[in-house]
């Protein structure tokens, strides 16, 4: 089993946010209680969320978990 240090998490929150829900970046992150910097940073696959964020953001967006956070184990 490979050590979790050399996993990189990917999301889809942009995509899912534009396409199925239509908020902004600065909406979704009133809604989950981050800044739209914070959120701007999770989109951008700089910052990986708490696993309460990450749920937040999943139940805002109506969003399966797994659909929108996976561990990319090729990177």
């Amino acid at each position: 089993m490979r050590h979790l240090k050399e996993f990189t998490i990917k999301n889809k929150v942009k995509l899912v946010r534009i396409e199925k829900e239509r908020l902004t970046q600065g909406e979704l992150a009133k809604l989950v209680g981050v800044t739209r910097q914070t959120m701007n940073l999770i989109e951008a696959q700089k910052y990986n969320p708490t696993i309460r964020v990450c749920l937040l953001i999943s139940k805002h967006l109506e969003t399966p978990l797994d659909e929108l956070f996976w561990i990319d184990e090729n990177h």
